[in-house]
């Protein structure tokens, strides 16, 4: 019971965190608020001396002398106006108000989408896009559903019972006025023990839903895989089975549902009928005006509408603080990798860059690079080969500071890089992977996203020496042929053209090249290395190959097996010394096809 106590006090806890996390927004349009909250309270005001009026026209026209018809119509025309002005303030207050709502789900959607971009890489290996999406749509919905309702039906709901109970306990016998505090009670108790059950099957239902949403995404993001080993019948079972638990999860909702809307009206039945014996028997007994009757009921099934709207409000207040929670859980990842708080700017002056002792893992139990240590000179190209897996893109990241190394230290012209800024220290390097990965747009922006001010005369410039020139002129639509989700309207190699062509316009003073030639053909292969050692000869770089045919020209190059280094030279003494290279050259030409 301790435990079930203290997870209630934490989810408790922490709605009210999240509702409190949301009166910035409403400060930031003070005005807005505060004529809203005026009109609400005109409308309810309104709406509250409907019954009256409506009193005042049914005794009118009980009365024997018909001179006095003229009472009555006045009150007639004071129903309208109160029934007309309690809809239209309504109305007025949610236009007024939708400004704050808007730019709340604005700010908070965008604060989140800066989080995931400044969460590690870790993260965003592991995520699973399609719940991601659905968690973010479903909390911005939640956090306007939730500073539309809160503000503007509960706090009213509660304002119109205190009036109505005001009227009937000046106008009638204390029972009356106990008789509706003891329904609302009943109402109000049942409604929040019923909600606080279904929220486990809603929190199952949305679990469920982007779990089902996640499986599509991924499916139709690996739709050739699909293709290749024919398993569309088993994505389609797969899906189908995610859907199957959808489905029993929204019947749970549904069904949890029926009982709350049928113990409501149960409840506000049973109100009512008592309210009406009582107020019957007190006209039977002359106590009571026809009119006093009507306005009791009137003022009955009033109160009991917004306060049936209030259970369903409560219940959508405690979904969407289910989906703001999970995605304020999205703003509560921590990224492993974060800049120091005396962290200051690389200064760069020539470009040099040494590996010391570098040791890293991705965890505790997966070792990849053990005691790294190699230098590569300003200006100066080093290329690291070793077979697949041995921890070459490893350096890469490393450098790029997508992770921080687990021992020793690497410096940029002396400065660690975990003492500089992430921002300033990407700047300065221009990255070519292996597997290039587009935005569904033009070839132009894909380009021009390395540099986003750069003209368009520099834009076809980096095309050009990336040899893009002329595939490009072959195509309809030129610089404006749209790539495809995830480049897949375009071959490999001409990816990996557009990455070197990004690199090529951004020219930042350190590159590395991840196996930048692993798509292309051998023309193709040769005319972009000679753009990339043009490119090369005044910029510091690291390059990862794969072929040793590609790196032949390269000051320094460094083999690397299971993680260790265990040869360094150029191309000649490495062949020289009959080691790890000259074996791996004489495989590689040994497989060259006659």
């Amino acid at each position: 019971m301790r435990h079930i106590h203290s997870s209630h006090d934490a989810t408790s806890h922490a709605n009210w965190r999240i509702i409190f996390s949301l009166i910035p927004y409403l400060l930031e349009f003070r005005s807005r608020v505060v004529l809203a909250i005026l009109l609400l309270i005109g409308a309810k005001l309104a709406n509250v001396g409907v019954p009256l009026a409506l009193k005042h026209v049914v005794d009118g026209l009980t009365l024997k002398n018909s001179d006095l018809i003229i009472v009555p119509m006045a009150f007639l025309l004071g129903y309208g106006l109160l029934r007309f002005a309690s809809v239209f303030l309504g109305e007025l207050r949610d236009a007024v108000f939708a400004r704050v709502a808007e730019r709340a789900m604005r700010r908070v959607t965008l604060t989140v989408f800066k989080h995931l971009h400044n969460l590690d890489l870790g993260f965003h290996l592991a995520r699973k896009t399609g719940g991601l999406s659905r968690d973010i749509d479903r909390g911005t919905n939640g956090i306007s559903f939730l500073l539309r309702f809160m503000l503007f039906n509960i706090i009213p709901t509660l304002l119109e019972i205190a009036l109505v109970a005001g009227i009937l306990w000046t106008q009638f016998k204390s029972r009356y006025v106990l008789t509706v505090v003891i329904a609302v009670g009943i109402y109000i108790l049942f409604s929040v023990l019923i909600t606080e059950w279904r929220n486990r099957f809603i929190r199952e239902a949305n679990e469920q839903d982007s779990r089902t949403n996640t499986r599509a995404i991924d499916s139709l993001l690996n739709y050739e895989t699909v293709k290749y080993f024919n398993n569309e019948r088993y994505e389609i079972n797969e899906y189908d089975r995610h859907l199957a638990d959808w489905e029993k999860s929204r019947l749970k909702n549904r069904l949890s549902l029926f009982a709350l809307n049928s113990g409501q009206a149960l409840i506000i039945a049973a109100a009512i009928t008592v309210m009406m014996v009582m107020a019957a028997q007190e006209v039977a007994a002359a106590q009571m005006t026809i009119g006093e009757l009507v306005m009791i009921n009137a003022y009955m099934i009033q109160l009991f509408i917004p306060l049936n709207f209030l259970g369903f409000v409560y219940r959508e207040i405690r979904q969407s603080l289910v989906s703001i929670e999970r995605m304020f859980d999205l703003l509560n990842e921590k990224s492993a990798l974060s800049d120091s708080p005396d962290a200051k700017p690389l200064q760069l002056t020539a470009g040099a860059i040494e590996f010391n002792a570098v040791d890293f893992g991705y965890n505790a139990d997966r070792r990849i690079l053990h005691k790294v240590s190699f230098t590569i000179p300003a200006g100066k190209k080093v290329a690291i080969v070793g077979a697949s897996g041995s921890g070459k893109s490893t350096l890469a990241r490393l450098l790029f500071r997508f992770y921080d190394v687990t021992g020793g230290n690497i410096a940029i012209d002396g400065q660690d890089i975990r003492q500089i800024t992430a921002d300033s220290l990407r700047q300065k390097i221009g990255v070519v992977p292996q597997d290039t990965v587009l935005f569904n747009d033009t070839i132009f922006y894909n380009i021009a996203y390395a540099k986003p001010s750069a003209s368009p005369d520099e834009v076809y410039r980096a095309a050009q020496m990336a040899h893009l020139d002329e595939f490009i002129a072959r195509l309809p639509e030129g610089y404006n042929t749209l790539v495809g989700e995830r480049g897949l309207k375009v071959s490999g190699g001409e990816k990996q053209r557009i990455a070197i062509a990004r690199v090529l316009l951004k020219n930042p003073p350190i590159l590395i090249f991840d196996e930048a030639t692993s798509a292309l053909d051998s023309s193709s292969e040769k005319s972009i290395l000679a753009a990339l050692n043009s490119l090369a000869e005044q910029h510091t770089t690291l390059v990862i190959a794969h072929r040793l045919s590609t790196i032949m020209d390269a000051d320094t190059i460094v083999v690397i097996h299971n993680g260790l280094v265990v040869e360094q030279g150029t191309h000649q003494n490495l062949l020289a010394a009959k080691g790890a290279y000259a074996q791996m050259w004489q495989n590689q030409q040994e497989e060259k096809p006659i």
